[in-house]
């Protein structure tokens, strides 16, 4: 039931969009058409509630049954631009995700700044262009003003808020790495057999390596004894051995994380050794 539910979605959901878009720019539609489109995108709803009623009752959660009837990339891909509007709040308000009172949080969005901003001023260079190009076709033009300063304007300026409010944390036990709102990915400390800085500016595609690159370049590397999971956007999970990430100041990253290491590996009641700037 649930695929067929699925699948009846992926027919009426882009059927609707068309139509919808259709009536804006003033298609007259047959009768028949329109009510055939609006029966099916009722008995689909229908339909979708009473699997998740029943779902419920089976004893899933909201949130479980929700993941049952929709698929994963749509979840994704909607948790993904959700994130990044709370991350534009995160941003105004100068407050930071996921930073602990007991956690340093290390920046890697400073050396991608001046390029966002540009990009941003092009693309309202862009939208304003457009909207005069389009002035005499009001429908097109509202569609395309939509679609301009959302995906042009909010969805860039989005992805800098979530780089700045979202940092690399480093914790007594682990390392958490992220890039804008769609890797998180979380380091065990005792996993992490050598780390140290290294500046690339070159990364190729390579099985068991993830590379966290800020404006094409990383600045630390971590060699892994056992791999970690990483997951992508639309929720593709690969291990990984190898993380080459950026970081703002990755010094002083490097610094923190052998001092955490080698607290966490020091013998109970013998006093850390102090860190040096140099690989481990």
């Amino acid at each position: 039931m649930k695929r067929l539910l699925r699948g009846v979605a992926y027919a009426v959901i882009p059927g609707e969009v068309v139509l919808v878009v259709c009536l804006l720019a003033g298609v007259r539609l047959p009768g028949p058409v329109l009510a055939a489109a609006e029966a099916a995108a009722l008995v689909l709803l229908v339909a979708e509630a009473a699997v998740f009623v029943r779902l419920r009752r089976q004893g899933h959660s909201n949130r479980s049954a929700v993941r049952e009837l929709v698929p994963e990339p749509v979840l994704r891909l909607t948790g993904h631009e959700l994130k990044l509007m709370w991350s534009l709040v995160l941003w105004v308000a100068r407050r930071r995700h996921g930073v602990g009172p007991d956690a340093q949080a290390f920046g890697h969005a400073r050396d991608q700044a001046a390029m966002m901003f540009g990009f941003t001023f092009v693309c309202a260079v862009e939208t304003v262009g457009m909207s005069y190009l389009l002035s005499g076709w009001p429908v097109v033009h509202a569609i395309v003003l939509v679609l301009d300063v959302y995906s042009g304007i909010f969805f860039v300026i989005g992805l800098h808020a979530a780089s700045v409010t979202r940092p690399h944390v480093l914790t007594a036990d682990a390392l958490r790495v992220r890039q804008a709102a769609h890797v998180d990915v979380r380091i065990p400390l005792e996993r992490i057999a050598s780390a140290s800085y290294q500046l690339l500016f070159t990364h190729t595609k390579e099985d068991g390596v993830l590379n966290l690159a800020v404006c094409g370049q990383t600045s630390l590397t971590l060699e892994l004894s056992e791999p970690v999971t990483a997951v992508g956007l639309l929720g593709k999970e690969r291990q990984v051995r190898t993380v080459r990430l950026h970081a703002d100041d990755a010094r002083a990253l490097l610094r923190a994380l052998t001092q955490a290491r080698t607290a966490l590996s020091a013998p109970p009641g013998r006093p850390p050794d102090r860190p040096a700037d140099r690989p481990v």
